[in-house]
């Protein structure tokens, strides 16, 4: 299976705030440059983050991004169906649709496939990401883009 960019962007959000320091605040900005991408994609993974509870935007002069409680507990699979949507693996009633779909098994096997693939993310927690050797690297991400 494989994850869209906005997943994989919101997942590396959540990543870099989760080992910020309690007084440190990052921007939206500042979080794209260490990651490397533009504000903009940044700022709509942010924004849905935000929106699923997992992380908090403080405005004005002292303001930036922090994790919510949720953010630090949440489990990665949860994170990931919210993110990705309920979609199937393949589009079975697009158009056209299939003409396999009343009696397709593919379908089925997919859909376990998926649910597994899930599964196996469930036990994970932002902070388990995070660990060694992967923390020490997120810290030390600074941004590359010019202003």
């Amino acid at each position: 299976m494989r994850l869209t960019k906005f997943t994989d962007l919101a997942l590396r959000a959540v990543m870099r705030l989760a080992v910020s320091e309690q007084d440190e605040s990052l921007t939206t900005r500042e979080v794209a440059e260490a990651m490397d991408v533009p504000a903009t994609h940044m700022a709509k993974a942010i924004t849905r983050l935000q929106h699923l509870g997992v992380l908090e935007a403080r405005r004005g002069r002292g303001g930036g991004l922090g994790l919510t409680e949720l953010g630090r507990r949440a489990s990665v699979g949860w994170l990931v169906r919210e993110l990705e949507g309920e979609d199937e693996v393949v589009a079975c009633d697009g158009d056209p649709p299939c003409p396999l779909r009343a009696a397709c098994r593919l379908r089925r096997a997919l859909r376990e496939a998926q649910e597994a693939f899930y599964a196996t993310l469930d036990p994970l927690t932002v902070a388990d990401l995070v660990t060694s050797p992967t923390g020490p690297v997120l810290v030390g991400l600074v941004g590359r883009r010019p202003e």
